[in-house]
């Protein structure tokens, strides 16, 4: 009887009714979007006094993709982007309806996997666009080895050299995957060429030694190893005409706090700062994002052709790595990619029985290639997504810093109202719904002082793995 009216009545105040006396323990808010933005953190910054940013360079560059790219028709079969064409050089100062008619004389075949596309000692009598695909470039080598030249993928064309000159090729080209090829009869070139005497001085320059355009700087002459009183070459250093200026790109919002939030619920975290903190933060997600993928200044649009990389099959494995450094090998930084590149070439690596090393950065651990760390960051894409699938991404390698002709980060050395390095907030006034409106902007950009600062590995598949005994 004792028990059953002790359990009735309680003897002490309840843990629920203390609860609505008690101050309760609570966090700021918190935000799913914030991401380390290991990119920001390890650049290199540049701050700007003008707001703009001139990257001299020797003369000698030639600026482009080298990928001439296809679109798809209303049938669903790709046609040649005429405009691309000119990333061939010989065709590059052709006028636009010159390159519509070599672009709509292009022929579709389907290739195999396994399929020869071209054979070595073959004639050039045609160009070859792979328009989607993936095919290996292969050779022998000098003690009759077969030799891996090239990976080539969508966009990539061969052989514009010998395609001109009508000369045999010195290597075969092999689908590893079903492929779409684009071929161009090398008539059509000729034809044409016979019409236009510019095109036809371009063709006669390229000579019968199969050499294509530098891409390079223009050489010092100098002169070493002789003895007596020779005449020395004499030389000197030219400049681009017209070096590329780097503006700073801008993100902006403009954020609204209705003065009673900030007036009277401030207790016991500050709501106007709440709100600055949190909008700051996407702002900066925003803005590593532009600096990877922004049509003009974005790192990602701006690797030459000789910097890109293409997976041999598909997943990133250490030899795939390995051919990105043979681009960058000054002082590389780091590697950037996609939390799921960097476990692809992890169980990569798994497989092989060669598990990279690891070292801690920014109070983390990383693992490394080569003793070259891989920094993960969600802001490189994973394109071509469908479904269960992963789709494909790109792994970035890179030397920075402006002493190692690298690359920086761009930002202004000092903006009114600057709260964080680059970044303004700016009151606008109250409107009369007792609405504070406060401007928020971030100024920013990037750049590669030189073409081999940076390079990419495409086409990296993350969705292999692997059963392990």
């Amino acid at each position: 009887m004792t028990t059953e009216t002790s359990q009735q009545s309680p003897q002490s105040l309840s843990t629920a009714a203390a609860r609505n006396l008690a101050t309760t323990t609570k966090t700021v808010p918190q935000m799913l979007g914030i991401t380390p933005r290991y990119l920001l953190r390890a650049l290199p910054w540049v701050e700007l006094e003008a707001g703009v940013y001139r990257v001299n360079r020797r003369r000698g560059f030639i600026l482009g993709d080298g990928l001439i790219s296809t679109s798809t028709d209303g049938n669903g079969n790709p046609r040649v982007i005429a405009e691309d064409l000119r990333e061939i050089g010989f065709l590059s100062q052709l006028d636009s309806p010159l390159l519509s008619t070599l672009a709509q004389g292009f022929v579709q075949r389907e290739v195999a996997p396994g399929e020869l596309i071209v054979d070595a000692g073959a004639p050039a009598g045609q160009l070859h666009i792979i328009a989607d695909g993936r095919a290996e470039k292969r050779a022998t080598g000098e003690y009759g080895q077969d030799a891996l030249v090239a990976v080539l993928g969508d966009g990539d064309f061969f052989d514009a050299t010998a395609w001109a000159t009508d000369t045999p090729l010195d290597y075969r080209v092999k689908a590893v995957t079903a492929c779409t090829v684009l071929t161009l009869d090398r008539r059509m070139l000729l034809e044409l060429a016979n019409r236009e005497p510019s095109l036809r001085a371009q063709l006669d320059a390229l000579g019968t030694d199969g050499q294509a355009p530098a891409d390079r700087e223009d050489p010092i002459d100098l002169s070493s190893g002789h003895t007596g009183e020779p005449f020395l070459p004499h030389t000197f250093v030219d400049y681009e005409d017209s070096p590329r200026e780097y503006e700073l790109g801008v993100a902006q919002t403009v954020l609204k706090v209705h003065t009673r939030v900030s007036d009277i619920y401030n207790a016991s975290i500050d709501q106007l700062q709440t709100q600055l903190r949190l909008t700051a933060e996407a702002l900066r997600e925003r803005q590593e994002w532009e600096m990877l993928n922004h049509p003009e200044f974005g790192l990602l649009n701006n690797i030459v052709a000789s910097q890109r990389v293409r997976t041999r099959t598909g997943a990133p494995t250490p030899d795939d790595l390995d051919e990105l450094l043979t681009r960058v090998w000054k002082q590389p930084a780091f590697f950037l990619a996609h939390p799921k590149a960097i476990a692809a070439f992890g169980r990569e690596c798994t497989r092989r029985g060669v598990p990279p090393q690891v070292v801690e950065l920014f109070g983390s651990p990383f693992i490394t290639w080569r003793g070259v760390p891989l920094l993960p960051s969600d802001k490189l894409d994973l394109k071509g997504s469908a479904g269960a699938a992963p789709g494909t991404t790109n792994i970035l390698l890179m030397r920075v810093g402006e002493d190692q002709q690298g690359v920086v980060g761009l930002r202004p050395a000092k903006v009114p109202d600057e709260v964080e390095p680059g970044l303004a907030v700016r009151p606008m006034g109250t409107d009369r719904q007792a609405i504070t409106s406060y401007l928020m902007t971030g100024y920013f950009s990037t750049a590669a002082l030189v073409d081999d600062a940076i390079g990419v590995l495409q086409n990296v598949e993350v969705s292999n793995y692997h059963d392990y005994s």
